[in-house]
């Protein structure tokens, strides 16, 4: 078998493996699946097996290079080594290449987060007489209530929702379930969205949210309502869901300080993950500080 041949045989059984054993999200897979792909075309015609570190370590200047920032790199190295690890358990590989590099890195960008003002006006939707400005509704202050990821929101059902408890069950990243608070206004939105789902929603249709066609919502028609929602609120900054996550994050640690509380929430394995809310909320505190102490800033002449 050639090279190439043999190459996109074991990117299938991979990608089998991501999917059926370490039960990764689609969207996790398609990001492995292109960052393999990145892999085989720079490999060329040298088998994965004849692979060396110094040409995996060149593969990543040629890509720093062509303008791949250090945390694109990152995980493309990490999506390289899990591959090479599958190859060892179950090709017969002896050597992963990719142990040992690191990518270069590039300066840390903080996330941007709404300000609890804007926040609120996203909230604040139009709903009478809409049963999708109703549904949306429901969405948005499901994500800033709980701080979900967007796969983990279209992926729910409404068995996940306890409100007696105000809960909601998530399986996130890696198939781990965590159990995040429900908000009262969330509460109240989703129950308004409830009662009106089953106009919507086909017969058979398991989801909490659907599309106007009745089946489950995907996750780039979530990203445009919120986009459109955004714009007609007034907010300049471009909604997203991952922003109304970071602002739930950002948030809540400005009013707790509890960092841990807040990586449990959000479903963070690592603490580091979780602490780049500390310096949005040093910038916070940065601003009342320059605003409110009389000696915080030079008197201009």
């Amino acid at each position: 078998m050639q090279a190439a041949t043999l190459n996109q045989a074991t990117l299938h059984g991979f990608l089998d493996h991501l999917r059926n054993e370490r039960r990764y999200s689609p969207l996790t897979e398609e990001n492995y699946a292109r960052d393999i792909c990145r892999l085989l075309k720079l490999a060329g015609d040298t088998p994965l097996n004849e692979l060396k570190n110094h040409q995996i370590r060149r593969f990543v200047a040629q890509l720093h290079g062509s303008g791949l920032g250090g945390k694109s790199l990152a995980r493309m190295l990490s999506a390289w080594r899990s591959f090479y690890f599958y190859l060892i358990r179950d090709h017969q590989f002896k050597d992963n290449p990719c142990i040992g590099l690191r990518a270069p890195k590039s300066a840390r960008k903080l996330p941007h987060a709404l300000s609890p003002d804007e926040a609120v006006r996203m909230m604040e939707l139009p709903t009478t007489g809409d049963i999708l400005a109703v549904r949306d509704k429901a969405m948005f202050e499901l994500f800033y209530s709980s701080g979900l990821r967007l796969a983990e929101l279209v992926s729910l059902d409404p068995p996940a929702l306890d409100f007696t408890d105000a809960v909601v069950r998530v399986i996130g990243k890696g198939a781990k379930t965590r159990v995040v608070p429900l908000g009262s206004y969330a509460i109240s939105a989703l129950q308004a969205w409830l009662a009106r789902r089953g106009q919507l929603a086909k017969p058979d249709e398991t989801a909490l949210f659907v599309n106007r066609n009745g089946s489950r919502i995907g996750s780039r028609a979530v990203q445009l309502r919120m986009s459109g929602w955004g714009i007609k609120q007034g907010i300049t900054s471009g909604v997203h869901p991952h922003l109304l996550r970071h602002s739930f994050a950002s948030h809540v640690l400005q009013s707790s300080g509890d960092l841990r509380a807040v990586q449990e929430m959000l479903g963070h394995a690592s603490i580091s993950t979780t602490q780049v809310y500390t310096h949005l909320d040093f910038q916070y505190l940065s601003k009342i500080y320059d605003a409110a102490h009389p000696r915080a800033k030079k008197k201009t002449v």
